[in-house]
């Protein structure tokens, strides 16, 4: 293919940190295509006091589908995690880049960790997933919300308005900030956020040339696993008014699943861990989604906020 591949993208450090990352083995495997990167700026990014929980899932990936639509660009890279579980028709995903450290992280401006925090400490995150957790599990901390990109929010982590931020460490590693990371928080504590840590990219159903393109750098384990997690968003259902989550690892020929639902400020919390096939991951994330509502959760999924 000798031709010019227009890419899209959001227009951050991070994101454009992450097309790199995606195009760096596309380049190596195909020297004869010019990989030209188009900058998108997403309702998510311009509604910039709007809480996450009140804008869903594909806040910050409708305009780059847009532009897909309209044949402005070719592909988009996207955080897997920002991507609904449903695709506008047209659209698929055709490769998923390796995942990277799935966790969340705190950054402490006293490098103290979440044990060792005094009460009343007060914590910034832009997830309302990572608060409901971490509130649950420490209901001294107060967790405050917070927006903006990796740098803006590690600014504020500066013992003035916040104590600390709670970030992914995906986003820390890809903008080589590890030397900040104070505590990398375990899963069991903070279940990530489906497709945390891994890279989607999304093409047009039609272009055949371009899904060939791609099918050289998707990652397999990580296809199985994020697909696994997005299939449980999916089962749990559109109308959820509650932080969900889902983390699948390949554990042999085994799928473990955990996933979890809570209440925003901590006070209910419901977990699950399931084990299904490599082979029928979709299959899994029904399952991880039917067992958490099984344990209670349903009481909690669709209740509007107070």
């Amino acid at each position: 293919m000798s031709r010019t591949v227009k890419v899209g993208t959001r227009s951050s450090p991070l994101a454009l940190a992450q097309t790199h990352e995606i195009l760096a083995p596309l380049k190596s495997t195909f020297p004869e295509v010019d990989f030209e990167i188009i900058k998108i700026t997403p309702d998510g990014d311009r509604r910039k006091s709007a809480p996450l929980l009140s804008m869903g899932r594909g806040m910050f990936v409708k305009e780059l589908e847009a532009a897909l639509l309209t044949e402005e660009i070719d592909f988009a890279v996207h955080s897997a995690k920002d991507m609904p579980a449903d695709l506008p028709e047209g659209l698929q995903i055709s490769a998923f880049g390796e995942r990277i450290d799935p966790r969340d992280v705190l950054v402490d401006h006293a490098g103290r960790n979440l044990d060792t925090l005094p009460i009343g400490a007060k914590l910034g995150t832009s997830s309302p997933r990572r608060a409901s957790q971490i509130k649950h599990a420490y209901p001294g901390l107060e967790i405050l919300p917070m927006r903006g990109n990796v740098g803006t929010r590690l600014t504020k982590a500066d013992g003035l308005e916040y104590d600390g931020v709670i970030v992914a460490a995906a986003g820390m590693i890809r903008l080589s900030l590890e030397s900040e990371i104070t505590e990398f928080l375990p899963v069991e504590l903070c279940t990530p956020d489906a497709g945390q840590g891994a890279l989607a990219v999304e093409t047009r159903t039609s272009v055949a040339e371009i899904h060939d393109l791609l099918a050289a750098i998707n990652h397999r384990e990580t296809h199985i696993t994020v697909t696994a997690e997005r299939e449980f968003i999916a089962a749990i259902g559109g109308g959820c008014r509650v932080p969900v989550a889902a983390f699948a690892t390949i554990d042999g020929e085994k799928l473990r699943l955990t996933a979890m639902a809570g209440l925003p400020d901590g006070s209910e919390l419901f977990r699950v861990e399931i084990v299904g096939e490599i082979s029928d991951s979709k299959s899994a994330g029904q399952s991880a989604a039917h067992s958490l509502m099984e344990s209670g959760a349903s009481s909690i999924l669709y209740r509007a906020p107070a």
